[in-house]
């Protein structure tokens, strides 16, 4: 019997974990990380996203860090892929530093934060990288790096077809005379879309929930024409079931215009 291709699987189901930093008494998440693992799985999503930051309050981890092997027995327990984002030493160095966690509990890839805004004294990454995984090929971007439109256009061109982009997104005060986190909401909806949009592939975004008044609880999943799922200024859990030979079919269609 011939096996399956695992890249064949192109409707896969996508879960973003917008949780609370931090609750009380807590200095870091990973016991609400694996929660929401086991609740992603439950709803048999191939991968969860977690927000920007979101394992440790305060340290900045190395890689082997404790926390992080919890995080990684999790995902193999229950055979799922994860996104988590923290501040971590990489080869002596501290980045802001994406970790994709396959099905096996194994680092399967690495990100770093390219454009830094307000990360103290950690370095900037140089280039996206895409990773391939059994449901497809995907990108990883941070935060602020939403903002720069070429970055995205780079991992399309590398062949990307979900671009994950776990944030800790706040607006600047002076930006707006009223109404700051609506219009800072607004922003980046139009962001998300546009870039899903513009390179034809899907884009997710994953905020926290803080209590701090200039944090953008915005989390949404888009396909290249709208957003699918979101949530917004509350704790949870969205999920949306995506087509990627949507892609084919649309870069076709703009392709005959």
């Amino acid at each position: 019997m011939k096996k399956k291709n695992p890249e064949m699987k192109k409707n896969p189901v996508i879960a973003v974990a917008q949780i609370r930093y931090f609750d009380i008494h807590k200095k870091n998440n990973v016991e609400k990380i694996k929660r929401y693992i086991r609740l992603a799985k439950k709803r048999n999503a191939d991968i969860v996203c977690f927000p920007e930051s979101c394992i440790h309050k305060t340290k900045t981890l190395r890689f082997d860090d404790k926390f992080i092997n919890e995080i990684k027995k999790e995902c193999r327990k229950n055979s799922i892929w994860c996104i988590v984002t923290e501040d971590i030493i990489f080869r002596g160095r501290a980045y802001n530093l994406a970790l994709l966690i396959n099905r096996e509990g194994k680092v399967a890839g690495t990100s770093k934060k390219i454009h830094l805004y307000g990360d103290g004294n950690l370095l900037p990454g140089k280039k996206p990288k895409i990773f391939r995984t059994d449901f497809g090929k995907i990108g990883i971007l941070i935060c602020w790096d939403l903002a720069f439109p070429g970055l995205f256009r780079r991992i399309k061109k590398a062949g990307a077809e979900i671009v994950f982009c776990p944030a800790m997104w706040c607006y600047e005060e002076k930006a707006y005379d009223k109404n700051h986190n609506k219009q800072e909401t607004e922003l980046l909806r139009a962001l998300v879309r546009t870039r899903a949009f513009e390179n034809v592939y899907f884009v997710v975004l994953c905020n926290p929930v803080q209590n701090r008044k200039d944090q953008v609880s915005y989390s949404a999943i888009c396909s290249p024409h709208k957003i699918l799922r979101e949530i917004i200024n509350k704790e949870g859990l969205i999920f949306a079931r995506i087509n990627l030979k949507e892609i084919k079919r649309i870069e076709k269609i703009y392709k005959n215009i």
